[in-house]
């Protein structure tokens, strides 16, 4: 199986199902020198993790991440971190009864079309728990990223029909993590809990979406035109699960403007340097970043999983059957989906960071040769 890495020189390898004994991850290139623990990285999956609310599945996963190599001393050493997250909650009995009839619109029988098989407890490989990896690894990315006063930020702006207005960074930093649905606009969070709770209560799902916003991202990052910058943002968003739309700028709406309207005149700034008057372009023009805050928005569709009956077929058996998805799943998958936009975003931008130059790969003091680091392990001899 291929498709299981990200990234051209900060890379993303993981490994694990949704019911296996554990999900991992390896993230080589990244530089050495940056001080990191545990704890930097747990901040983050606590944000992912499932059982946070009523509002997400009631699966009771610490998701406590181990660090087992690339570390030294509470620093990076330049070589490969192998990351494990243990699976604790695991219940594959209640997918028994899908092993040869699968479920509407999930990934099961196009799984077992491909391989011939699957791994078929909570949907294995296909299972949106495997973006603990992803957010694992964008912990790294967003500590890397705050050296280069790069910072990342999503928030949840729509669930079903329930929009929030336009919201300000500044709001976004202050607001997004005081409520449930993970929205900067706490008025409107509360109509979308509400609306959350109407589907819970009928035993549906609901899709939504996720605004995201990047300050800080330097000018001329990406390589037109298969490694534009917006092209390898769509193809890391559009990973995500039940991602269905990806936009940037003015996304879809651009369809409705004029060239007139759409086109950014220059002007001066204060260091004398040609800059876009407006951002309509969200961040990029010609696959190119343009050093302005880089913006778009991620849809995903409902959660597939529901209590709902529905139809499939048995193949083993030749049988139609009626069925009840039982089990723990969100009935929303926007609030827990803001740490994983935040990350695959932070992994983007870091990996065109380091391609363009404006990060040593191997260290982050950029001092090639130099041996004597404040970071590099001390002789327990010669500190007797």
């Amino acid at each position: 199986m291929n498709g299981n890495r990200f990234g051209r020189l900060f890379q993303v390898t993981t490994y694990g199902e949704s019911h296996g004994e554990a999900m991992g991850v390896t993230v080589s290139g990244c530089p050495a020198g940056l001080e990191l623990s545990e704890e930097d990285i747990q901040g983050d999956l606590d944000r992912r993790k499932p059982g946070q609310s009523m509002i997400t599945t009631s699966r009771g996963e610490p998701d406590e991440v181990t660090i087992n190599s690339g570390v030294q001393d509470g620093y990076t050493t330049g070589t490969p971190i192998g990351m494990v997250i243990q699976n604790k909650d695991a219940r594959s009995g209640k997918y028994e009864p899908y092993i040869t009839a699968p479920r509407p619109s999930h990934g099961d029988f196009t799984y077992s079309a491909k391989f011939g098989t699957r791994n078929w407890g909570g949907g294995g490989r296909s299972s949106a728990r495997e973006t603990v990896n992803w957010v694992a690894a964008g912990a790294i990315a967003k500590k890397i990223l705050a050296t280069q006063g790069v910072e990342v930020k999503a928030h949840v702006n729509q669930i079903g029909d329930i929009e929030a207005p336009e919201v300000s960074w500044e709001e976004i930093l202050e607001h997004s993590e005081e409520n449930d649905v993970r929205c900067a606009h706490p008025e409107t969070a509360e109509k979308m809990l509400d609306r959350i709770d109407e589907y819970q209560k009928e035993g549906d799902s609901i899709g939504g979406s996720i605004y995201f916003e990047a300050r800080g991202v330097p000018r001329a990052l990406g390589a037109p035109r298969f490694d534009s910058f917006s092209a390898r943002l769509g193809q890391a968003l559009m990973s995500v699960p039940a991602a269905s739309a990806f936009e940037f700028g003015l996304g879809k709406e651009a369809r409705e403007w004029t060239g007139k309207d759409r086109n950014e005149d220059w002007e001066f700034d204060d260091d004398g340097d040609p800059i876009p008057v407006g951002n309509t372009h969200g961040g990029i023009q010609g696959g190119i970043t343009t050093g302005q805050p880089v913006y778009g928005e991620l849809t995903l569709h409902a959660p597939t999983s529901i209590p709902k009956q529905q139809t499939t077929v048995d193949w083993e058996t030749g049988e139609e059957k009626e069925i009840q998805v039982v089990g723990r799943h969100d009935p929303v998958l926007p609030p827990r989906g803001v740490p994983v936009v935040e990350a695959m975003v932070q992994l983007t931008v870091l990996d065109f960071m380091l391609l363009g130059g404006h990060i040593n790969p191997d260290r982050l003091d950029g001092k090639v040769g130099e041996y004597r680091t404040d970071y590099h392990p001390r002789s327990p001899e010669n500190m007797e």
